[in-house]
């Protein structure tokens, strides 16, 4: 168990925090000012300190600091009655580990402590996991469907095909034409993606072949297209199965001889672009569903490659989470830390979203995690609110019955902390409990 300090002006409750930890095995050291605070700090190295915020003529906001200043890795927990968005914000801003409002359950308080000395000493059942190297890339993951994607970006790359990615959305298919470019020897030209799929059909046009002034209502000067701009560069096509049975033609034509017309304009041009095409549909079956044409299709598909889910990844989910976890803790000066028994949490996972939905999740638990630390339970929990759910046919009581289920389910029946995450008093959660029939 480890030794802590703490800091409380309250004789009463801090006789009665001091004893209760005391009995849970921890070693307390109780002060009741900030000087004498600062004193036990200066001559001793606390791996964890409780202190209410506001004190004397000092605050617990300055114990805070002072704590971490000393250790970097202390685990600061601040107590107040009358907390205040701007102290919450300034806490968090300074490193504090947790903050508690009071009252509070001590068994709540004891939870919080248990949790900063795993993250300060993880057990050995679930340690921090780790890798051996930081990919270089985006492209992460040594799966053996990875590693035959590779081969063909590499082969493909260094000539000026025209390449089809497909793939499940999410999987990845414009960082690999990303790659496909950089790559290439047009790498030092531009490399401009254009979202087909977002763009209505009457504007398609302009947007890639440009327009001069006066060629449609609105357009007050002449336009410089898309694949004009990427002039000796790339230009990738998102979702080309979504194109306008009527535009395909243009496009096709465009593909044939390289030529920009732009609207309202009597002379073409010549350019030179690579074209890389991606689609999350089966272009082939759209042809077959006379959705998109045939000669189109035959332009396009010159090299096709395919981009796996990343439930047909294996061990890539490890690699991915950590390359993510690590990019947010560097842009948010964040420590969240991925353990073993959450890595296993999310190879269990079937990914519906692939890699986009993974990078999203490792973001928001980089920000949110429990203590800075991604366990099985974190990662249980941000999957499952993350899922959509089709609640228009449940009742408000049949949707917060549910979620009270899960959360408990991702807690192993902590009610504490089940009550927190659900932002409800351990009082109304017994009764809540109670009638579901789950007390």
């Amino acid at each position: 168990m480890s030794s802590l300090l703490l800091v409380e002006d309250d004789t009463s409750l801090r006789g009665t925090l001091s004893t209760f930890l005391e009995l849970e095995g921890y070693t307390v050291e109780a002060v009741g000012t900030t000087d004498e605070a600062m004193d036990r700090l200066g001559a001793q190295n606390y791996p964890i300190v409780v202190s209410d915020v506001y004190l004397d003529r000092r605050t617990g906001l300055d114990v805070l600091v002072a704590a971490r200043t000393a250790n970097p890795d202390c685990a600061v927990i601040l107590m107040t009655g009358r907390g205040s968005m701007e102290t919450v914000m300034e806490a968090t801003r300074s490193g504090a580990f947790d903050y508690i409002a009071k009252p509070f359950e001590l068994d709540r308080l004891l939870e919080i402590v248990k949790r900063a000395e795993a993250v300060l000493a993880p057990a050995g059942g679930d340690a921090d996991s780790e890798i051996e190297d930081p990919p270089e890339t985006e492209m992460v993951g040594s799966s053996t469907a990875m590693v035959e994607l590779y081969k063909l970006v590499a082969k493909v790359a260094g000539t000026d095909a025209t390449v089809l990615l497909e793939g499940e959305t999410g999987t990845g298919k414009e960082m690999v034409a990303r790659m496909i470019h950089h790559m290439s020897k047009r790498s030092t030209q531009p490399y401009l993606p254009v979202d087909c799929a977002s763009i209505a059909p009457s504007l398609l046009e302009s947007e890639l072949f440009g327009a001069m002034k006066g060629a449609y209502t609105g357009a007050d000067r002449d336009r410089v297209g898309v694949f004009e701009a990427a002039n000796n560069g790339t230009v990738f096509l998102d979702e080309i199965g979504e194109i306008d049975l009527g535009f395909q033609l243009r496009l096709l034509r465009f593909l044939q001889e390289r030529q920009v017309r732009p609207l309202g304009s009597t002379k073409a041009h010549q350019v030179d672009v690579r074209i890389i095409a991606a689609s999350n549909r089966d272009v082939a079956q759209l042809v077959e569903e006379e959705k998109f044409r045939e000669d189109l299709w035959f332009r396009i598909n010159v090299v096709r490659l395919v981009i796996p889910p990343l439930r047909e990844r294996g061990d890539d989910v490890a690699d991915l989470a950590h390359y993510f976890l690590r990019k947010y803790n560097d842009r948010y000066g964040l420590k969240a830390r991925l353990t073993d028994s959450g890595v296993q949490e999310m190879k269990a996972y079937t990914w519906p979203g692939n890699v986009r939905q993974l990078q999203h999740m490792m973001e928001r638990l980089a920000i949110l995690a429990p203590g800075a630390r991604v366990d099985e339970a974190a990662v249980r929990i941000a999957i499952e609110s993350s899922e959509p759910r089709d609640v228009a046919s449940e009742s408000l009581a049949d949707t917060e019955a549910e979620q009270i289920r899960r959360v408990m389910a991702a807690t192993n029946g902590n009610k504490s902390r089940a009550s927190r995450i659900l932002g409800i008093e351990r009082k109304t959660l017994y009764r809540k409990l109670e009638k579901m029939g789950l007390s």
